[in-house]
């Protein structure tokens, strides 16, 4: 006697919240025969289940940049329990990658699409040697830097902008890392629009044993390919008396990628948070 058809367990939309040290992957977006943050949490998620989704992230962060709370989302038929799944994961995924939280959400969230705001940190150490366990996670700088100089180049891009001249020199210049939304939440009309709104930017200085860790805070609703790291290359071209901190409204007018400073290292840069607008939380490793 044939046995009735059971029918497949529903789709349920899951939200990740990961932590990862980027220094040994070709960045998030996975690649042939390279190693990238999305391909192995797709391998872990094959392991575990057996299904092997391609978990979308808020961003594709770059190779060598680091990640304090990215967040991925994906959908799955296994019934698995949320806290079973979360510590699977981190049992499988190597060290460098850490699931913070793991929950099902619903079914219309998306990582990039729901997004609302982003915000980076960038890290500068300042000290005659750069101590060899903080060497992975900053940028070491030991030549003399105006910092009030680099606060107030910072105050300038506050407030909506077209960051043309601080985007990659890339065909893509709606960037991998941008949250395709207006501040109304509606999405953009142009989706390769350089326009960006930045509601924080900061430089903060927090004092070591070992020497000063300048710390740079942006917050925005998108950013673009290497848009954080031109920002702090040309700050920390104010910073060293190479432009004056006066001259970024000019260099935004200019939109040429020329008129802007040189790209600063992937390995300072962390995807410090993201935010959703519905629970009005944000996935945070702070």
């Amino acid at each position: 006697m044939n046995q009735p058809h059971q029918p497949a367990a529903p789709h349920r939309t899951w939200k990740l919240t990961v932590s990862y040290d980027g220094t040994d992957y070709h960045g998030w977006q996975v690649q042939p025969d390279k190693l990238t943050i999305q391909g192995e949490l797709q391998a872990a998620l094959g392991r575990i289940t057996g299904e092997a989704p391609l978990p979308q992230g808020s961003g594709r962060t770059d190779a060598g940049v680091h990640a304090l709370a990215q967040v991925a989302s994906f959908a799955l038929h296994a019934p698995i329990p949320a806290e079973n799944l979360h510590r699977a994961l981190n049992r499988t995924l190597p060290a460098s990658i850490r699931v913070l939280q793991a929950r099902v959400v619903a079914g219309d969230f998306h990582a990039r699409h729901s997004a609302t705001a982003k915000t980076y940190e960038y890290r500068i150490f300042r000290g005659e040697i750069c101590p060899p366990f903080l060497a992975r996670y900053v940028y070491a700088c030991n030549w003399p830097l105006d910092v009030p100089s680099m606060c107030e180049a910072a105050s300038h891009f506050l407030g909506e902008h077209d960051f043309l001249s601080f985007a990659a020199s890339d065909p893509d210049l709606s960037d991998r890392n941008a949250v395709p939304t207006a501040p109304d939440d509606q999405p953009l009309e142009d989706p390769r629009s350089t326009i960006r709104t930045i509601f924080r930017s900061e430089w903060q200085s927090q004092a070591s044993e070992a020497g000063e860790l300048l710390v740079y805070r942006v917050r925005g609703n998108g950013f673009l390919h290497h848009m954080v790291r031109n920002l702090v290359g040309t700050m920390l071209d104010a910073g060293r008396g190479h432009v004056k901190a006066g001259d970024i409204p000019a260099i935004l007018d200019a939109r040429q990628r020329s008129a802007a400073g040189p790209t600063a290292p992937a390995r300072g840069l962390f995807l410090h948070s993201v935010e959703y607008g519905d629970d009005n939380t944000a996935a945070s490793g702070a």
